[in-house]
């Protein structure tokens, strides 16, 4: 009776090339192994065809999955051989990357990248700011409000359509409230690392500035496309690879792409609302890495006086006597 032998991915792989008949042509080496790959995966999608059309008639089912597994296992062994790859290190960097995209509520160190320093130079941990309707006459603007003083300029789509882009600073917000970063956040209150030179050039200067407005356009031309995320659950992983390759030389590359994926959602479910709205309070926690709207109060209508209706003449009553 033979003993099972318990293997790990490196074990499999040295011992799959053993049993290689594929002929060592540079043609031929690498797009057999390639081919058998699609072809296994296309037999284990027969088996399951087979189960939906016999149900439980289909006895062999799952030793059959077992057998087609085991192929496909053999040839993508066989594809990381020929391309000099290590099977057990793809498995090791693939189960790292499915915990950062799927892994759960768990947030990556460190929670804040100015714990320690002056609170002059910390992004607030906890903030509000205010989203009113601009006064231009020529589109839809918006101005930024915090702690009732302006800041910069009205803020227009820059657009031919209106696409509530003149929201977009609620983005920042959220990359600040999700994430514990934002540049652009930190120029806006004044919040800039200028203690260190080099943090205050390369962290919180002009280029990381035009990355996070880069990041914000890439989502917003991303969410066009996909009814402005609503209803989303998960964004593509290219969008997420792409940012996380922007910001690689950056503090917040730290950050997993699951987290960035909340940070988008979040920031887009709050600016649905101002769009909505056209104004409104934005709550920003990075305690709780949590943003949360606050629609506008209702403003208090004026009674109109009724119109159309003559008003009754006075009239002088004599006493009769």
């Amino acid at each position: 009776m033979r003993t099972a032998t318990r293997l790990d991915f490196r074990t499999y792989q040295i011992e799959a090339k053993k049993t290689d008949r594929i002929p060592e042509d540079r043609h031929k080496t690498k797009v057999i192994p390639l081919l058998g790959l699609a072809g296994e995966v296309g037999t284990l999608l027969a088996e399951y065809k087979k189960f939906l059309r016999d149900g439980d008639a289909h006895e062999l089912f799952p030793s059959q999955v077992a057998e087609e597994l085991g192929d496909i296992l053999w040839y993508v062994a066989n594809v990381a051989t020929k391309f000099n790859l290590d099977l057990d290190r793809i498995a090791h960097d693939n189960l790292e990357k499915a915990r950062s995209l799927f892994g759960g509520s768990a947030r990556s160190a460190p929670q804040f990248f100015d714990d320690g320093l002056t609170e002059a130079e910390q992004l607030p941990r906890v903030f509000t700011v205010e989203f009113t309707k601009g006064e231009s006459k020529l589109s839809p603007s918006v101005r930024v409000i915090i702690h009732d003083k302006v800041f910069g300029a009205e803020l227009t789509d820059n657009a031919y359509e209106d696409d509530g882009y003149r929201f977009h600073d609620v983005f920042h917000l959220g990359y600040a409230a999700c994430l514990g970063w934002s540049p652009v956040t930190r120029k806006l209150l004044d919040r800039k690392r200028r203690h260190n030179k080099k943090t205050d050039e390369v962290q919180d200067g002009g280029r990381a500035q035009v990355i996070e407005e880069g990041i914000a356009a890439l989502v917003h031309a991303y969410a066009s496309k996909h009814k402005d995320l609503q209803g989303v659950q998960e964004l593509s992983l290219s969008l997420l690879r792409t940012i996380r390759s922007m910001v690689g030389h950056l503090e917040v590359s730290a950050r997993t792409p699951a987290e960035w994926q909340r940070a988008i959602l979040e920031g887009y479910a709050v600016w649905r609302q101002l769009r909505e709205h056209e104004a409104g309070k934005v709550h920003v926690d990075l305690q709780h890495r949590r943003l949360t709207f606050e629609a506008p109060a209702k403003a208090k209508r004026r009674a109109k006086p009724l119109v159309g209706i003559p008003k009754r003449p006075r009239t002088r009553y004599q006493r009769v006597g």
